[in-house]
C-alpha cells in the first residue's frame, strides 16, 4: 500500500492544471515558459542507454542507502559482491524541442516503465524527480547552472513516464574518470617512457585542476540543493553530467547534477510522521544515529548527502590519477568504510606503500595535507561534525588544486 497521497503518482501528462492556482506558476527555465506537456512538442532520437537500480548487502554503512545507480558496464564488476537487481530499469534517449519558443533545442529523455513493467516504485521515482526539479526551478533565485534543467515530460498510452532535460552534455564523471584511468594505464604501458617528466609534470597540473573545478561544481549544486530544502541521496560518478571532459577546456568545465529519483524534501512539515517509501531507508539510518526530532533527522540528512559527496570526492581523487582497474568506486568504498573504518590517516599510509596509488596521494596532500582534512571532514563518522555543502566549498583544499 502506498504511503504517499494519491497526487503523488499523477500522471506526467496532467502536470500543468489551468484550474489549480498551485500548478499555474511560469517555471524558471532559460526562456522562463512553462514546461512542455504535450509530448507532440518532441523529436525522440537515438537510444543512448540504460541503467537499473542494484541493492549492495556485502557492506553495511553505505550513505547512498540501500539503492545505487550503476550502468549496465558496471555489472561485470559487482560479482564479487551481494547484489539483488532492482525492478526498475530506466531508459536513455537523444531528442529534441521540435516545436514553440525551445525549438531546435537539444534534450536527453529519462524514461521510466509504466507500472506494468517497473510497478508503483517506477511511478513514484518519476514523480518524485519531477517534483524535484519542479521545485527547484521555481526558486525565486532562478535555475542553478550545476543542475540539469527540467524542459517537460509526459507519459505515454502504455503507462511509461518521459521526462525531458536540456541536455548540457553527454559524458558523466565515471566517463571521465575511466578515460583519464586508461590514459595513465597507456603512458605507462613501456614503462613509463610514452612522457617525458615535463609533459607528465603538466598533465598531472590539469588533471588536479580539472578534477577540483569539477568537485567545485558538484558542491556548488548540493549547497543549492540543501539551501532549498532537498536532499540528493544518489550522488555519485554517474549522476554527475560534465559538458565536457578534454582537461584543458577545465575553464569552460560545468558539472551538473541529475539523478534527483530518490530526493528528499527536508522542509520541516515533511519530517514530521510517517516517511514515504523513497526515504524510508534515510529515516530508519536517522533513527540508528538518534536523530529523532525534525531539526536533528534535517541535519542527518544533509550531513548524509556530505557523507556521499565524500565518497565521490575520493573517487575523483583516486580513479582518474590511477591505472585502470587499480581502483573503483566500489572497491574504495570498502576500504575507506570497512578495512579502514574512516581513518583517513591510516588509509594514507597504506596507499603510501602502493606505487600505483602515488599520484592519488599527492593530490590530496597538497596544501599540507588539505585534501585529507577535507575528506576526513566529509566523512567523520558522526554526522553532526560533518562539513554543510558551503563550508566544503570554502575549504582551503578548493583552492590549491586550482593555483
Amino acid at each position: 500500500m502506498l504511503l504517499a497521497p494519491p497526487d503523488w503518482l499523477f500522471p506526467l501528462r496532467q502536470i500543468h492544471r489551468p484550474n489549480s492556482p498551485s500548478r499555474t506558476r511560469t517555471t524558471r527555465l532559460c526562456c522562463k515558459a512553462s514546461l512542455i506537456t504535450n509530448s507532440d512538442s518532441f523529436e525522440v532520437g537515438r537510444l543512448i542507454g540504460s541503467y537499473g537500480f542494484m541493492n549492495i548487502t556485502s557492506f553495511s554503512g553505505s550513505p547512498l542507502g540501500t539503492d545505487a545507480e550503476y550502468s549496465s558496464g558496471d555489472l561485470g564488476r559487482l560479482r564479487g559482491q551481494d547484489v539483488g537487481e532492482g525492478s526498475v530499469k530506466i531508459r536513455l534517449y537523444e531528442g529534441r524541442v521540435s516545436q514553440g519558443p525551445l525549438k531546435g533545442a537539444p534534450v536527453f529523455f529519462k524514461v521510466y516503465p509504466g507500472q506494468r513493467a517497473g510497478g508503483n516504485e517506477a511511478d513514484m521515482m518519476a514523480a518524485n524527480e519531477l517534483n524535484a526539479h519542479t521545485s527547484l526551478q521555481d526558486s525565486s533565485d532562478g535555475i542553478c547552472q550545476n543542475l540539469v534543467t527540467l524542459i517537460g515530460g509526459f507519459e505515454t498510452k502504455t503507462g511509461e513516464q518521459w521526462l525531458a532535460f536540456r541536455n548540457d552534455g553527454k559524458y558523466s564523471a565515471a566517463d571521465y574518470a575511466k578515460v583519464m584511468s586508461e590514459r595513465v594505464s597507456n603512458s605507462r604501458a613501456e614503462g613509463g617512457q610514452v612522457w617525458n617528466k615535463f609533459e607528465q609534470e603538466e598533465t598531472i597540473k590539469r588533471r588536479r585542476y580539472f578534477v577540483t573545478k569539477l568537485l567545485q561544481g558538484t558542491m556548488r549544486g548540493l549547497a543549492y540543493m540543501h539551501d532549498h530544502e532537498r536532499l540528493h541521496q544518489s550522488l555519485g560518478p554517474a549522476s554527475v553530467i560534465l559538458n565536457t571532459i578534454v582537461e584543458r577546456e577545465a575553464i569552460y568545465l560545468v558539472p551538473r547534477l541529475r539523478d534527483l529519483a530518490f530526493s528528499v524534501d527536508i522542509r520541516y512539515s515533511n519530517l514530521e510522521g510517517r516517511p514515504g517509501l523513497l526515504s524510508e531507508e534515510l529515516w530508519r539510518r536517522a533513527s540508528t544515529a538518534g536523530a529523532f526530532t525534525p531539526m536533528d533527522k534535517r541535519a542527518f540528512g544533509i550531513a548524509d548527502d556530505i557523507f556521499g559527496a565524500g565518497l565521490f570526492f575520493a573517487y575523483l581523487a583516486f580513479v582518474p590519477f590511477c591505472e585502470a582497474g587499480t581502483m573503483d568506486g566500489l572497491s574504495l568504498q570498502r576500504l575507506l568504510e570497512s578495512t579502514f573504518q574512516l581513518d583517513l590517516g591510516a588509509t594514507r599510509e597504506y596507499c603510501l606503500a602502493d606505487d600505483r596509488l602515488l599520484d592519488a596521494v599527492k593530490f590530496l596532500d597538497l596544501g599540507d595535507g588539505a585534501g585529507w582534512e577535507l575528506l576526513q571532514a566529509m566523512l567523520n563518522p558522526d554526522f553532526r561534525k560533518r562539513p554543510t555543502a558551503q563550508t566544503v566549498l570554502n575549504h582551503r583544499f578548493m583552492t590549491v588544486g586550482v593555483i
